[in-house]
């Protein structure tokens, strides 16, 4: 029963400079840090507008590679995302909207 439990020199506890899992809402803190990002997110969401001006449906947000800053747009109630990609709600990319 002793074996099992997990030493204190190695509890993510007693490490304060370890990394946080993203919030469970599906929102990610580099997405808020990350200005270029941000930046991609809003052209995604401009060329989609421009490109279909009669959509009425709006997005909840955008999904968008970290890597790539290839993204997009997400309809549904959550999205679902590969871990190479966060999600950058619409009230960040379009804060005038709400």
């Amino acid at each position: 029963m002793y074996g099992l439990q997990t030493p204190p020199s190695t509890s993510p506890i007693n490490q304060p400079n370890q990394p946080t899992s993203p919030p469970p809402d599906g929102s990610s803190l580099p997405a808020l840090l990350n200005p270029a990002l941000l930046k991609s997110a809003r052209q995604i969401y401009r060329t989609y507008y421009e490109v279909h001006p009669e959509d009425i449906q709006r997005p909840i947000g955008i999904a968008i590679s970290t890597k790539t800053h290839r993204g997009k747009l997400i309809f549904g109630d959550k999205p679902v995302l590969l871990p190479t990609e966060c999600f950058i709600p619409l009230s960040q990319i379009e804060p005038g909207l709400h």
